[in-house]
């Protein structure tokens, strides 16, 4: 039962990233991560790519909020919800990218608001890693690490 639970969650997590959104939509998760006095911090963004529960990308700027407070911690949690139908929370590691090939890979086109393209100095891309998870999906749930 636990892996129908975390393909489904995968699938949902997928369904909800930039790259396999509808054209023009922007789906969005929440991320946590501690601030510099210790607190924890949560905003929404929109995930890049996603490899089912097992990681995720996100796409900032190399001075964001965001970037920093991973600078200082690497802790992380990311959590995808729709009332009644799933929450999906994940707990793990998150690191800041400024690889060309990662930066021109997670890239999308809503990105283009915010920077002048993929090769542009302040872009970067957040990968966040899973090392546990809490699955709620319709009425079944599941929890663990990877």
């Amino acid at each position: 039962m636990s892996i129908e639970i975390i393909e489904k969650a995968g699938e949902i997590i997928m369904q909800n990233t930039a790259h396999h959104s509808p054209e023009g939509s922007e789906p969005y998760c929440i991320l946590a991560l501690i601030d510099a006095d210790g607190y924890p911090t949560a905003s929404t963004i929109t995930a890049s790519k996603a490899d089912g529960i097992n990681w995720l990308t996100f796409c900032t700027g190399i001075e964001s909020n965001k970037s920093k407070r991973i600078a200082n911690c690497n802790r992380a949690s990311v959590c995808f919800n729709k009332d009644g139908a799933y929450n999906i929370t994940l707990v793990g590691t998150i690191e800041v990218i400024t690889d060309p090939v990662v930066k021109q890979e997670m890239w999308y086109p809503g990105m283009g608001r915010h920077f002048n393209g993929p090769d542009d100095l302040n872009y970067c891309v957040l990968r966040f890693k899973t090392e546990r998870y809490n699955l709620f999906v319709g009425w079944q749930s599941a929890e663990g690490r990877i």
